[in-house]
C-alpha cells in the first residue's frame, strides 16, 4: 500500500526513515475522503478544493495535497524546498504537503508508485466499448489474478493517476480504461500506466469536435500501442474489423493479436444471432478449437465486446472454463437500463452517451426486440465535421427499424429528415425542441406493446425522460 514516504520520495528524491503511514485511499472529493486518506486539492474554474480541506480531514483524511496557502491550523511540510529528517519527524497529522501544482503531483506519484511495482497493466481505449469490456475482463480475470480497474470513468490525467495511487503490493494485474481527447494525452497516460497489453476497440467520431477529424483520432489511439514494449512481452489486441485499428498493427513493435467477424483474425466469430434481452449467441473460432457460445450480453454488437474480453484472458493465460464463466457473469449490461413505463411499455434507456456507432448499435437492439418500435433519439455532440454525416447515417437506421420517431434537439432535426428521405412517413416522424413536451406526447400515446429506446448525447439529459415515465418502486 501507498505510503507518505513514498509521496515525499516520488517528489523530492529523499525517502524519509520516519513516516511510513500508510495511505489507503486518494481522493480529489473531499466527501469521498475516510480514514487515512490522502485528499488532493484541485483549483477549479467554479470549484477550488483548497476550500474543502477542513470537510477531507473531518472525514478523516491524515494528508492533503495543496499547492496554495493554507491555515494556519493544519502543520505544513513544504516540498518545494529542502529538506532534513528532522523537518518530517516533527509533523503531525493531519498534514499538508506543498507543492507547486497539485496535478501535477499526483501525476508524478502515481508515477514513482507504478514503477516500484511488478504487475502487468492492461490498457483500453477507442470510441465506443472501453468501459464494458474493462468491467468484463476485470471480473474475469479476477478469477485467477488479484486485479483493480478504474472506478466508473476515472480514465484521464487525473482519474487514471488517482487509480493507480490504489495499487498494492498484492495486486497481480491492472487493466485500465483510457480516455482521449487530445493529441498526446494517451501517450502521457501510458508513461504514468507503463501497460503491456494494449486494446484498442473501435475508431468513431466521438470527440471530432476537439481532435479535429477521424484520423486524427485514430492517431491518438494509436499512442496506445505505440506506447507498448516490444514483443513477447508487448501484446497489441487489435480489431480486425475496423480499418483504423487494423493499421495500426504496422505501428507498434508488440506482438499483434487480432479479434473480429473475419477468419483472418486469430480469434473471430460467426453466425451471430441477437436474442433482444436474452443476449447473444454465436460460434466462436481460436486456433483449432470452435465453441458454441450463448451470452448475457445485449445486442449483435456486443460480439466484438466478448471477443475482446476472451482476447484479454487468453493472452493473461485463462482457460476457456474461465473466460466463458466471466462472460457469462456480465449480466448487467453496462450502462443500459431496461424498465417497465406505467403502462407497461419496455424502455431501454440508453441515456450515458451517444456517438454514430453506439447509436446504430442501440437502433440494432431495438431492431430485434417484439413490439411496436419507437426510438427516442436526441443530438449527438461533439461530432465536429462529421455533425451532419452521423446524424443522417442514424436517421436512415432509424427508419428501417423503428415504427415511430421522435427527435430532442436542434441536431437531432437532421435525422428526422434523415428518415423522411428514406421514406419513413411524415405521420410516424415528431420533432421537440424540449423534453417536457416530449415526455408529455408519451404519456398520452405510449401503449404496453410499445418497445422505447431512449438516446442521446449526455449533455441532453435524456434520462429525465426516463425517469418521467417508469413505474416507481
Amino acid at each position: 500500500m501507498l505510503r507518505l514516504a513514498d509521496i515525499i520520495e516520488a517528489l523530492t528524491e529523499m525517502r524519509p526513515s520516519a513516516r511510513t503511514a500508510e495511505i489507503p485511499l486518494a481522493v480529489i472529493d473531499s466527501r469521498q475522503a475516510e480514514e487515512g486518506a490522502l485528499f488532493i486539492a484541485i483549483p477549479g474554474e467554479n470549484v477550488d478544493g483548497h476550500d474543502f480541506l477542513s470537510d477531507a480531514f473531518t472525514r478523516g483524511a491524515s494528508f492533503a495535497l495543496v499547492e496554495k496557502d493554507i491555515s494556519k491550523e493544519f502543520d505544513l511540510l513544504d516540498l518545494r524546498s529542502a529538506l532534513s529528517q528532522e523537518d518530517i519527524a516533527e509533523l503531525n497529522t493531519p498534514l499538508c504537503l506543498r507543492v507547486e501544482n497539485t496535478i501535477a503531483a499526483l501525476q508524478e506519484i502515481a508515477r514513482f508508485w507504478r514503477a516500484k511495482l511488478d504487475l502487468r497493466v492492461i490498457g483500453i481505449t477507442g470510441s465506443v466499448g472501453k468501459s464494458t469490456t474493462k468491467e468484463l475482463a476485470a471480473k474475469a480475470l479476477r478469477q485467477k489474478y488479484s486485479t483493480l480497474k478504474n472506478f466508473g470513468n476515472l480514465n484521464n490525467e487525473i482519474g487514471l493517476p488517482l487509480t493507480i495511487l490504489g495499487l498494492r503490493a498484492d495486486h497481480e494485474r491492472a487493466i485500465l480504461e483510457m480516455g482521449f481527447y487530445v493529441p498526446g494525452e494517451i501517450d502521457f497516460l501510458c508513461q504514468i500506466a507503463k501497460p503491456q497489453v494494449g486494446v484498442i476497440t473501435n475508431i468513431g467520431t466521438v470527440h471530432a469536435e476537439r481532435a479535429g477529424s477521424q484520423e486524427a483520432i485514430a492517431r491518438g489511439k494509436a499512442e496506445l500501442v505505440q506506447a507498448l514494449p516490444p514483443a513477447p512481452e508487448g501484446v497489441a489486441i487489435l480489431n480486425y474489423d475496423d480499418i483504423w485499428v487494423r493499421e495500426m498493427a504496422k505501428m507498434t513493435k508488440a506482438r499483434v493479436f487480432f479479434y473480429g467477424l473475419s477468419h483472418e483474425a486469430d480469434l473471430w466469430a460467426d453466425e451471430v444471432e441477437g436474442l433482444g434481452l436474452d443476449g447473444i449467441r454465436f460460434r466462436l473460432h481460436y486456433k483449432n478449437e470452435t465453441l458454441h457460445v450463448h451470452l448475457p450480453l445485449i445486442g449483435q454488437h456486443s460480439v466484438h465486446t466478448a471477443l475482446r474480453t476472451a482476447a484479454i484472458c487468453l493472452i493473461e493465460g485463462l482457460t476457456w472454463q474461465d473466460i466463458l464463466k466471466g462472460l457469462r457473469a456480465g449480466r448487467a449490461q453496462l450502462r443500459l437500463l431496461v424498465v417497465r413505463s406505467k403502462c407497461g411499455a419496455l424502455l431501454l434507456d440508453d441515456t450515458y452517451n451517444a456517438s454514430p456507432a453506439s447509436m446504430q448499435a442501440a437502433l440494432n437492439l431495438l431492431g430485434e426486440m417484439e413490439g411496436k418500435h419507437i426510438a427516442v433519439l436526441g443530438d449527438m455532440l461533439e461530432l465536429g465535421q462529421y455533425e451532419g454525416q452521423g446524424h443522417e447515417m442514424i436517421g436512415m437506421r432509424a427508419a428501417e427499424v423503428a415504427d415511430i420517431l421522435l427527435t430532442l434537439g436542434t441536431r437531432a432535426k437532421t435525422i428526422a429528415k434523415s428518415a423522411r428521405t428514406v421514406g419513413m412517413p411524415e405521420n410516424a416522424i415528431f420533432e421537440f425542441d424540449e423534453a417536457d413536451s416530449l415526455i408529455a406526447w408519451l404519456k398520452e400515446n405510449l401503449r404496453a406493446e410499445n418497445t422505447v429506446l431512449i438516446k442521446g448525447s449526455r449533455g441532453l439529459r435524456m434520462d429525465r425522460i426516463t425517469m418521467a415515465l417508469e413505474v416507481k418502486e
